[in-house]
């Protein structure tokens, strides 16, 4: 499915809804649903200082993250998206899913606090882009507008 029509569908899908978790889980399966060559699409949300498993599509997954762990703890530490096109060419790598080999996170900022992560996963290498990451913020950047944290 293209883009702009998954950013409209999760607009609708979001817009009569505030709970956190029940928009992380219909966004989780929106984009592991509508975009190709995904293994793995999910939440983590920051408690307590780790990051916890929250919503996701997937494989289980590891469940407690972190700060400066692995690509989503590097996320939070450094409050900005990281897009790796190998996971296995990053240090500090947590393998959830030996399938995974690129990986997107988005930091989910609201009001200026740090609430959790978006995590994409895919199963090939260099799946995500700068025009990916350019999408995946404006799936955050909705998400937040919508949710009650």
């Amino acid at each position: 499915m293209d883009k702009n029509t998954l950013l409209t569908q999760l607009e609708a899908l979001l817009s009569a809804e505030t709970d956190p978790v029940a928009n992380m889980a219909n966004t989780a399966a929106l984009m592991y649903n509508g975009l190709a060559g995904l293994n793995w699409a999910g939440f983590y949300l920051l408690k307590e200082g780790v990051l916890v498993l929250g919503p996701f599509q997937g494989k289980p997954a590891c469940v407690r993250i972190s700060v400066g762990r692995g690509v989503c703890g590097t996320s939070v530490q450094l409050r900005k998206t990281v897009l790796v096109p190998d996971v296995h060419q990053f240090p500090g790598h947590i393998e959830c899913d030996s399938a995974s080999q690129s990986e997107i996170v988005v930091p989910l900022i609201k009001n200026g606090v740090m609430l959790g992560v978006l995590d994409i996963d895919s199963p090939h290498k260099g799946r995500f882009s700068q025009e990916d990451q350019v999408f995946f913020e404006k799936v955050a950047e909705i998400l937040l507008k919508n949710c009650h944290f």
